[in-house]
């Protein structure tokens, strides 16, 4: 039998006549650097408030409650969010939750300006904020494969996270600056960049409607975590960044390491929230021109193991250069583990049960994310900061060797293609 010749990969110029897509990638971009400044700016001034009157333990603990208030609706909305991706225009989707975020970054800019800003109020907003986010998550993953040929694909999905770790990179460091001279002045940028988002969203000419497929809501629900449950390399892929980026959260503790561990204020600080995306940037950049050929699988445990190697060494760093290497490489790890996981997943998952599959996808990110900075919260209000954030990286180490062992088949995962 003659071997199959993989067919060639297509280049980014193929991918840049997309009008579509750019459009959608500048929303992206400038979507996520709002959320990243947004992020810095409610992280460092919960801390602010609750060092007032809290211990250095007490008031980490204050920080990672931001991130369970985030989550909580992003559990409670992730079935009918993935129904709603599945049914309706998916821009729409993405325009409501955008409208969303500008109110929630606009009252904290108020508030703020008016030295009304409270640890409750905080905490309230989180919590409004991942409501949003759990409805804009399924939609822009669902939306952003319709905007271009499968072949570019794996492509797009690495400019994608391109789009996402660049504004990380700027993000932090301007929200950093941005706190030091006012936090209102960080939420006011956030709220322009927010609307300069929803503008690219409405400039997308391509339908965002997906095929409806028959059957009651309740049904469309059914199918999506059935499909979850059954694909193997779906269900492996996305648990593998639950389990191992909840135990790795040790960035929700950079106010902590900032300021009362390294004692580098608002601007280490950035500095600091900057290390992760600067790595993952360099590997997104690797990866968006030469893309992943074969050994995928073993590619993204690579990727996870790493991540906690990483995660340890800037848990035990006292020098900032240290702390930002380490959280560079943690970073990069994160993004090899990243792009192989979403093209996977996408790859298998036909376009009419993307936004179920995608919205499975966000409780599982949004875990790992959110309630990550409440388990390291947690870790660090008994183990410490430094203590908590070990505690992640180890086991992290450990839930990589726990995965390659119960999904085979996801360990084995050869060509993205």
């Amino acid at each position: 039998m003659a071997e199959t010749v993989p067919l060639p990969v297509p280049s980014a110029r193929a991918l840049l006549k997309e009008r579509d897509y750019l459009f959608f990638w500048v929303s992206r971009w400038t979507g996520g650097f709002a959320a990243q400044i947004q992020s810095v700016a409610m992280g460092w001034q919960m801390y602010a408030l609750a060092r007032l009157t809290h211990t250095v333990k007490e008031s980490s603990f204050l920080v990672g409650m931001i991130g369970l208030a985030a989550f909580i609706p992003v559990f409670l909305l992730t079935l009918p969010a993935g129904e709603i991706a599945d049914r309706h225009d998916r821009k729409k989707v993405l325009l409501v939750c955008y409208a969303g975020e500008v109110a929630t970054v606009l009252t904290l800019a108020v508030a703020t300006w008016r030295g009304a800003a409270s640890v409750p109020m905080l905490l309230i907003v989180g919590f409004l904020f991942g409501a949003a986010r759990a409805f804009f998550n399924p939609a822009s993953t669902a939306l952003g494969p319709m905007l271009v040929p499968r072949d570019l694909l794996p492509r797009s999905i690495a400019w994608n996270s391109l789009a996402w770790q660049t504004a990380s990179i700027i993000g932090p460091a301007a929200g950093g600056l941005l706190v030091a001279t006012s936090p209102a002045w960080a939420y006011f940028t956030t709220f322009a960049l927010y609307g300069v988002a929803a503008a690219c969203t409405l400039a997308v000419r391509k339908s965002g409607q997906p095929v409806v497929n028959p059957g009651s809501r309740w049904t469309l629900m059914k199918e999506g975590l059935a499909y979850v449950w059954n694909q193997k390399i779906v269900f492996g892929a996305i648990s593998l960044d639950l389990f191992a980026v909840l135990l790795g959260g040790a960035t929700a503790l950079l106010p902590v390491f900032a300021r009362d561990i390294l004692h580098v204020g608002p601007q280490g600080f950035g500095l600091l929230r900057s290390g992760p995306a600067i790595g993952a940037t360099v590997v997104a950049l690797l990866l968006a021109a030469n893309p992943i050929r074969k050994k995928a699988g073993v590619f993204m445990f690579a990727g996870v193991a790493t991540f906690g190697v990483a995660t340890c060494v800037f848990a035990l760093s006292k020098s900032l250069a240290l702390s930002v290497a380490a959280l560079a490489i943690l970073g990069g790890a994160d993004m090899l583990s990243v792009y192989v996981r979403q093209t996977l997943v996408q790859l298998v998952t036909p376009d009419a049960m993307r936004g179920r599959v995608a919205a499975v996808s966000s409780v599982f990110i949004g875990a790992s994310n959110e309630l990550g900075e409440f388990e390291s919260g947690v870790a660090a209000r008994f183990l410490g900061p430094v203590g908590a954030a070990l505690f992640g990286g180890v086991g992290a180490v450990i839930v990589t060797g726990s995965w390659a062992f119960l999904f085979p088949a996801l360990r084995k995962a050869d060509r993205l293609e």
